[in-house]
């Protein structure tokens, strides 16, 4: 069964209280819990230990926090380098030394922390049932693991093992502790010592690589064989993504898919051609009829929706104030003297009221850009998303923040003239984008809500919906919102899923352009000018953006959407 929006705002929710203790317990502020793994700002934190990770259906509260716990500590009791240099590189040795490692770090967990403590235990005896009843552990490979790991648990925080499984275990456990006894008692004396420590845990990953080496050659070319393999490839994607590639710092790209074009390319990212791109007024592709009949037709559709415009526009002006001058209160009985007012102190020797004080008024000095995913897949939703953009564009307005509405497509289907020009020069390799873009500008910031109405309606034209290359269009959002004057920028990206072009994915690969979309957005938040959010149209974009929320517009567009959006700008500002 899918996940419904309601079970996927639920695992964000989770996600961020898990980040927030991440936070708490290392003192990082740039760390992050969401898409299922640890990220440190766009990065992704290599923690490759099977209990750490979530089932994509997600878990309950106490089973983020003891993830989260078991993460915050790999990341402040593990040294990521050396613990890279001593990692082996084979599949299994590596497998078992990542085990071991993120073990010895949970079991440093400080005494004056009970509830991280059960919290761990508790991870682990959730992960350790979830393995017994999946049936991973039928076969010689799968309950090696396992007896491994309740061994070394064990050990490493002087608890028995799960008593649900200790029968099932007795028997690989008396084999294996003649082999591992010493190194185990090693792993418990060195805890506090990662060096030592690994050097044990090396010892017993080579172990388990030569009991597991014996275990095939002594079935040889039994029935069995394939059902061991079958067993081993998934114990190691319990441990490893496939996607994963390790970075310089310990991290991995969010969403990296197994194609390499776009790092080995020199220069990262490329465009065929430009020649064909344009950046248009929405309004100018929509005859003037049907632009009128489309406007009464969002008017209708907004008025079925019931928003509290005066509320959110409350919201909105306060989530946006900053103190601003208003000039001066005079007549006060203390602040700055009142020249004016001097002649008094004669007159009136009593007078006190002969100084002046700054009088200061809420103000808003933001603009907020909206950017719209106008690819295909976006067509089913477009009366929704379009009477979202309307009544944000009007709220924002009374609240006296300057707003902007673009959309960003392709040319055309499968690459246009692009392709074909790449086609005539022989289809060199790796050509990059290779699609023409157009960008349209449904409203500028100049412009107000109640001049712009007749332009947003155009959001409602279908056949102006194809493709999307959407790390060029972040960017050129991004440079609009630089060029104007106001101090605090934010961009709302309003999309349904990752960047698609059909002819760029397959001159390159099918992950060049969620690539560069990463590569992006990275690079915007790191400059620190423009604060960029996600709102994902039915999908989660926590993959993509830092800060996102699943806009639920199955039942409608109603305040709980616009109050999902607000908290989320929220967050992002305390």
């Amino acid at each position: 069964m899918g996940q419904t929006p309601q079970d996927t705002r639920r695992r964000q929710r989770l996600q961020e209280l898990g980040g927030a203790a991440i936070r708490a317990f290392t003192g990082e502020a740039e760390l992050q819990l969401r898409a299922g793994g640890l990220f440190h700002r766009h990065r992704r934190v290599s923690m490759p230990a099977p209990h750490l990770k979530l089932q994509p259906e997600g878990g309950s509260l106490r089973d983020y926090r003891g993830s989260a716990d078991g993460m915050a500590l790999r990341w402040r009791c593990s040294d990521a380098r050396l613990h890279r240099e001593l990692c082996p590189a084979e599949p299994v040795p590596r497998l078992v030394f990542e085990l071991l490692e993120q073990l010895r770090a949970e079991s440093l967990a400080p005494a004056g922390l009970p509830g991280m403590r059960d919290n761990l235990e508790r991870r682990f005896a959730a992960w350790s049932h979830e393995f017994h009843h999946s049936g991973l552990n039928e076969t010689a490979f799968g309950v090696l693991l396992y007896t491994l790991a309740q061994m070394a648990w064990a050990r490493l925080n002087a608890r028995p093992v799960l008593a649900e499984t200790e029968d099932f275990i007795e028997a690989t456990r008396a084999g294996i502790a003649p082999l591992i006894g010493r190194e185990l008692a090693l792993l418990k004396r060195h805890r506090e010592d990662q060096a030592l420590y690994a050097r044990a845990a090396l010892a017993i990953a080579d172990t388990v690589q030569g009991l597991l080496q014996t275990e095939r050659e002594a079935l040889g070319g039994a029935s069995d064989e394939s059902a061991e393999d079958e067993a081993l490839q998934a114990a190691l994607r319990l441990l490893f993504d496939a996607d994963e590639e390790s970075g310089d710092e310990g991290g991995v790209a969010v969403g990296a898919g197994p194609g390499r074009v776009f790092e080995d390319a020199e220069g990262g990212y490329r465009v065929f051609s430009t020649r064909y791109d344009r950046e248009v007024p929405a309004a100018g592709l929509v005859r003037p009829e049907l632009l009128r009949e489309l406007r009464e037709r969002l008017d209708e559709f907004t008025r079925e929706q019931g928003v509290n415009l005066a509320r959110l526009s409350r919201r909105l002006a306060a989530l946006f104030a900053r103190p601003a001058r208003d000039g001066w209160n005079f007549g006060e009985e203390e602040g700055y003297v009142d020249g004016s007012r001097l002649s008094q102190l004669v007159s009136s020797p009593a007078e006190r009221r002969l100084f002046r004080t700054v009088r200061m008024r809420p103000g808003s000095d933001a603009v907020v850009g909206l950017l719209i995913d106008c690819s295909g897949s976006m067509r089913a939703h477009i009366e929704k998303v379009a009477v979202l953009v309307d009544v944000l564009c009007r709220a924002l307005h009374q609240a006296g923040v300057s707003s902007e509405v673009l959309g960003f497509t392709t040319g055309a289907w499968n690459g246009g003239r692009v392709q074909q020009e790449w086609m005539a020069q022989g289809r060199p390799p790796h050509p990059g984008r290779l699609n023409e873009v157009t960008y349209m500008v449904y409203k500028d910031a100049e412009t107000s809500w109640r001049r712009a109405r007749g332009s947003l309606a155009a959001l409602l034209k279908p056949d102006l919906f194809r493709e999307g290359v959407d790390g060029e269009a972040v960017d050129w959002a991004c440079n609009r919102l630089l060029a104007r004057d106001e101090s605090r920028r934010v961009l709302l990206v309003i999309s349904d899923g990752c960047p698609m072009d059909t002819a760029t994915s397959l001159a390159n690969d099918r992950a060049y352009l969620d690539r560069h979309l990463k590569t992006v957005l990275e690079r915007r938040d790191r400059q620190g000018e423009v604060e960029i959010y996600g709102l994902g149209v039915a999908q989660d974009l926590s993959p993509h953006y830092r800060h996102c929320t699943m806009l639920d517009l199955s039942r409608g567009l109603g305040n709980r959407v616009f109050a999902d959006i607000l908290d989320m700008l929220a967050r992002k500002r305390a």
